[in-house]
């Protein structure tokens, strides 16, 4: 993923977020490296199995990117059928120990949206009792 040069920048990065973002920006990259650190060492079709959704394309250019980038690690075993496994990077482990805050964010916002969403829905069947019951 390339970033066009901004404004006051000659490597078009602002600051290190935006440098960050270029590593993980997309849809997939973030659960591709979360799904490395719960499994470690895995093949293409795992990782595909891993994250439902992903396309092969996707998968195998998104894993290009972030081996270019130094977060994840290629090994290909000479060995027939070939073989082929995916890893974190000591870079890759890095990043992933600085999402950790933004996934336990996502959880609370997730928990707080699922506790608020079930008191809509306990207090929209007491309005229906009420609204029957009057």
């Amino acid at each position: 993923m390339t970033t066009l040069n901004r404004p006051g920048a000659p490597d078009g990065h602002v600051c290190g977020i935006d440098t960050a973002m270029e590593v993980i920006g997309g849809k997939w990259k973030v659960l591709i490296l979360w799904a490395l650190h719960e499994h470690p060492y895995r093949r293409f079709g795992e990782l595909r199995r891993l994250l439902p959704g992903i396309t092969e394309k996707v998968l195998a250019s998104h894993l290009r990117e972030m081996e270019a980038d130094g977060v994840v690690h290629r090994v290909s075993y000479d060995e027939v059928p070939p073989r082929v496994e995916y890893s974190l990077t000591e870079d890759g482990m890095r990043l992933n120990d600085a999402l950790q805050p933004l996934a336990a964010w996502g959880r609370r916002c997730h928990s707080l949206e699922a506790t608020v969403q079930v008191r809509r829905v306990a207090r929209g069947s007491a309005e229906t009792v009420d609204a029957r019951g009057a």
